[in-house]
């Protein structure tokens, strides 16, 4: 008789675990891409303070800036080391971005507000997404808050509906002849 089982038996699931070196890896290149926000939306409100945008943006920048500090506390709880070279790395590309022409010398170009809104539009869904990533490994990682995740997916997906809506409304003026 044959002792072992066979491959119609079900086998029994291992324990899972965290694999932290890659958990590391994916929040360091979120972190990269919060400090790339964080200055892009502050640059944005400040270009376009006074205005109804500035407005509806200036409460988004406070948000993006409490979410970043959020992944700091996420990374600090699952004892994840910040790489500060990606935090710098995020910095340099959002000002290095800073420098692309469009169109205009002198003033701000209506194209320049459309695609920071883009830009900040992409960087919300990528925020979003982790939030969603890191919600479904609360089921092996314990020390996830699934609520906090909760409410920062729900937090994030706020801010894509603002963001939403004005670069929809900017689409028209960022191609008007002038």
């Amino acid at each position: 008789m044959n002792d072992r089982p066979s491959s119609s038996m079900a086998q029994p699931e291992r324990a899972r675990s965290t694999d932290l070196a890659m958990l590391g890896i994916y929040l360091n290149d979120h972190l990269m891409g919060a400090t790339a926000g964080v200055e892009r939306v502050c640059h944005l409100v400040h270009a376009v303070r006074g205005s109804a945008l500035a407005a509806a943006l200036g409460p988004v920048a406070a948000e993006i800036a409490q979410d970043r500090t959020s992944l700091l506390g996420i990374m600090r709880d699952l004892g994840i080391p910040v790489r500060r070279y990606k935090v710098c790395a995020g910095w340099t590309a959002e000002k290095m971005a800073r420098l692309k022409s469009n169109g205009r010398l002198a003033r701000r170009s209506p194209l320049s507000t459309f695609q920071e809104l883009e830009m900040l539009r992409l960087g919300v869904e990528g925020k979003a997404a982790g939030w969603q990533t890191l919600s479904r490994l609360t089921a092996t990682e314990k020390r996830l808050d699934p609520q906090l995740l909760d409410d920062l997916l729900e937090r994030a997906r706020r801010q894509q509906r603002v963001v939403e809506e004005w670069h929809a409304r900017q689409a028209g003026s960022a191609f008007e002849r002038g």
